[in-house]
C-alpha cells in the first residue's frame, strides 16, 4: 500500500484526535465551534505533526463543506482566485472553506488580497502556521480570526497512536506485527511531540523487519532508525529560538544539567555557531564581574570547538557550559552599559569635560584643552578625585557593585581609598 501510514491513520472524528484536549475536550471553545457547524475564520498555530490539518478536515466534514487546500510555500494569489471562481457552482455549495497551510510564507500583499475575500464573505479561512502568528500574519487577518495554539503531543499520547497503527498494520498484512512495549515508548519519546514523525519511523521499522511469518521489530532495528531520525529543528522557526533561549537561561539560572542538555540539542542539529555565540554572551552578561577570568576561559573553549569541529567540539563546549552554569553570577556590567546606552539614546550628556580633552589636537583651542587634568599616578594609591562625566551627568551612577565576593572585594578596596564609609 503506497499511501503513507500517517495518512491511513488520519482521524475522521474529534474523538479520534490524539492530544489537544485543551482545545477539543467537551466544553472547550474550539470543540463548541466545531459542534455548532458555524465556523469563523481560524488560525491554527503549533509545531508540525500535531493535528492541525486533521482538525481542519474534520471541521469541513462536520460542516458539510469541501475543504480547499493550499500551501503558501507554493501557492499564489492566482490559486486563490481560481478557488473563488467556483462560487455559485455545486462545488461551492455552503460556501468556500480554505485551508491555507504555512500562511507565514504569504507576503503582506498576498495576505491583503486574501483579506479582501475574507471581508466580503467569499472565503472562510482556516490558516495554519508553525510560527507565532502575531509576528507573521497580517494584523487585519488576525483581528478577523480566532487563534488556537496546538501543542506537541506527550509520549503517552503518541504511544496510543502507535498501538493503533500496530493493529492496523497487522490487519492489513494479515500477520502479526511484533514490537515490544519498550520500543514503542522509545519511538513515542523520540518523536518529540510529532505524531507524523513517530508513524514514519514505525513504518520504516516495518519495512526493514518483515519476513514470511510475521513482522518483528527488534530493539536493534529500532535503535538504528532512531539514530538516523534524530530530532532536528528549523533554524528559521520558533523552536530554534526557543532552544537557544532555554540554553542561555539554563546557564543563567545555574542549572548545569539543563544547560548541557540544550547544548546537546543545538549540537545534534549541527548548530555550532549558536552554541558558541550564546555561551560567550552568557559568560559576559550573566557571570561577568563575579568571575571575570571566565571570559578568556570560555573564549579559549570556543576557539578549540571551532578548530576541531563536530563531534569533538562537544567536549570543550560542555566544559565551558558547565563552568558558566556553576559559576557565581553578576549582571552589574550588563546593567551599567544598558543604563549608559539609554541615556545616550535619549540625548543626555554633553561635551567631554575640558580637562579630559585631547591636548594633542591641532585645532585653534588646542592650548586650553587638557588643562587642569590630574594624573592619577601622581597621587597616593594612584587615585585622585576629579570629574570624568559630562556636566549634565556628573553625579550619575551607572555601575552598582554586585553582591558577589569578587565585586564586594573591589568595593571594599575603593571605599577605603576614596574614604567612603
Amino acid at each position: 500500500m503506497n499511501t503513507p501510514l500517517a495518512d491511513r491513520l488520519r482521524p475522521k472524528t474529534i474523538e479520534e484526535v490524539a492530544g489537544q484536549k485543551h482545545l477539543l475536550a467537551e466544553g472547550k471553545v474550539l470543540r463548541r465551534i466545531i459542534d455548532s457547524k458555524n465556523v469563523p475564520n481560524l488560525i491554527f498555530y503549533g509545531p508540525s505533526g500535531v493535528g492541525k490539518t486533521t482538525v481542519a478536515n474534520i471541521i469541513a466534514a462536520t460542516c458539510g463543506k469541501k475543504l480547499h487546500y493550499l500551501n503558501a510555500t507554493t501557492a499564489s494569489t492566482a490559486d486563490i482566485k481560481e478557488i473563488i471562481s467556483t462560487i455559485g457552482t455545486i462545488e461551492a455549495q455552503g460556501g468556500i472553506l480554505l485551508y491555507l497551510d504555512e500562511i507565514q510564507y504569504f507576503n503582506k500583499k498576498q495576505q491583503q488580497i486574501l483579506l479582501s475575500y475574507i471581508e466580503n464573505g467569499d472565503i472562510t479561512l482556516i490558516a495554519a502556521t508553525t510560527e507565532n502568528p502575531y509576528f507573521y500574519v497580517y494584523n487585519a487577518i488576525l483581528s478577523r480570526s480566532t487563534v488556537f495554539e496546538f501543542k506537541a503531543l506527550s509520549p503517552d499520547d503518541i504511544k496510543e497512536v502507535l498501538i493503533r497503527a500496530k493493529n492496523i498494520i497487522s490487519s492489513e498484512k494479515g500477520k502479526e506485527l511484533i514490537i515490544s512495549d519498550i520500543t514503542l515508548k522509545k519511538l513515542a519519546t523520540a518523536a518529540a511531540g510529532d505524531v507524523r514523525r513517530s508513524l514514519n519511523m514505525l513504518e520504516l521499522c516495518v519495512l526493514t523487519s518483515e519476513n514470511a511469518e510475521n513482522t518483528e521489530i527488534s530493539d536493534e532495528t529500532a535503535e538504528e532508525i532512531l539514530a538516523s531520525n534524530s530530532v532536528r529543528y528549523d533554524r528559521e522557526g520558533d523552536e530554534h529560538y526557543d532552544i537557544i533561549s532555554a540554553y542561555q537561561k539554563s546557564m543563567r539560572g545555574s542549572d548545569p544539567d539543563a544547560a548541557v542538555y540544550y547544548l546537546g540539542r543545538l549540537l545534534a542539529a549541527g548548530d555550532l555557531p549558536s552554541a558558541c555565540r550564546r555561551l560567550m554572551v552568557c559568560a559576559c552578561e550573566d557571570v561577568g564581574l563575579a568571575y571575570p577570568q571566565i571570559i578568556p576561559i570560555v573564549k579559549a573553549a570556543v576557539d578549540i570547538a571551532e578548530a576541531v569541529g563536530l563531534p569533538e567540539a562537544r567536549l570543550p563546549l560542555a566544559d565551558a557550559v558547565i563552568l558558566v552554569a556553576a559559576s557565581p553570577k553578576s549582571n552589574s556590567a550588563y546593567n551599567a552599559i544598558n543604563a549608559a546606552m539609554a541615556d545616550i539614546e535619549r540625548g543626555i550628556g554633553g561635551a567631554v569635560p575640558r580637562h579630559l580633552q585631547n591636548k594633542h589636537y591641532d585645532g585653534e583651542d588646542a592650548e586650553i584643552k587638557g588643562q587642569h587634568y590630574k594624573y592619577p599616578h601622581d597621587y597616593k594609591s594612584h587615585y585622585v578625585n576629579q570629574q570624568y562625566l559630562p556636566n549634565a551627568l556628573k553625579n550619575k551612577r551607572y555601575y552598582e557593585y554586585g553582591d558577589n565576593k569578587t565585586e564586594q572585594k573591589y568595593k571594599a578596596y575603593w571605599d577605603m581609598i576614596k574614604g567612603i564609609m
